[in-house]
């Protein structure tokens, strides 16, 4: 088992994620603000490589990508930088992105360094299930990384069961099929795609996204998945002055610990 089965081994509801751009806001940020969220509690981390036409992200974290990329953030960077992430953390790491900078990297390259810097899975968006499946999954499980795949609420019953067979950690729960950073409103119609996924008794656990930036949100994700990921919310923090110091209150805001 990698540390994120581990994880949901041993913990597996109440799980919070946050995502982050590696390189911002300053081009050497990265592990230090991965040191200061595992301290605040958090339980595993996504780190996203930027890349210039992002597809599925909103305003915020497209604005900290685009930042990230002129400060001269690259996937040969970011695993230079993260040689040192398991000297320092812990928890379980995913990288975020989109298929363009991993193809360009060479899919095997990528796989085998991020298995040695110690990342723990991949989370790729436009990343076709064939393709995964017919070319590129023997370099993901010969690494021992957990490719995540995403369904949203227009994923048919057959393409979930398909994914969850697929998968190997955790599924990607989709709050819509918007992009990020905006709220969570459970309609009856999500209420009704939540109660749908969970009624499958998947094999995998399943983590809702999109649209979690406070307590009521995390806690209404949880009742419908094992955990919840943070994403814009605290991209917007890392753009004020001491945003270090701020992690702890941010974290305990989302997740408080009594």
């Amino acid at each position: 088992m990698n540390r994120l089965n581990q994880l949901f081994a041993t913990k597996g509801n109440n799980l919070l994620s946050i995502y982050y751009t590696a390189g911002y806001p300053e081009l050497n940020s990265t592990l230090d603000i991965a040191e200061a969220l595992e301290k605040a509690g958090v339980d595993f981390l996504e780190i996203g490589f930027p890349y210039s036409d992002p597809v599925a992200d909103g305003p915020t974290i497209q604005n900290s990508s685009q930042q990230a990329l002129d400060s001269g953030m690259t996937l040969k960077v970011l695993f230079e930088q993260l040689k040192d992430l398991r000297k320092r953390i812990s928890i379980p790491i995913l990288l975020m992105g989109y298929v363009n900078p991993i193809m360009q990297y060479g899919v095997e390259r990528f796989c085998k360094q991020a298995a040695e810097v110690g990342v723990d899975g991949v989370i790729v968006p436009d990343l076709p299930i064939y393709e995964y499946e017919t070319i590129y999954a023997k370099y993901f499980k010969g690494n021992n990384l957990s490719n995540i795949f995403l369904i949203t609420p227009q994923t048919s019953p057959d393409r979930i069961s398909k994914i969850d067979d697929l998968s190997n950690s955790f599924i990607y729960l989709l709050s819509s099929s918007s992009i990020t950073g905006g709220s969570l409103n459970v309609s009856d119609s999500i209420e009704a795609y939540y109660t749908r996924v969970k009624a499958m008794n998947l094999k995998n656990p399943t983590i809702i996204g999109f649209g979690i930036s406070d307590n009521a949100t995390f806690t209404k994700a949880c009742q419908y998945a094992n955990g919840a990921i943070v994403g814009s919310k605290f991209v917007k923090l890392l753009e004020e002055d001491n945003y270090l110091e701020k992690i702890p209150a941010f974290v305990q805001s989302i997740r408080p610990i009594y």
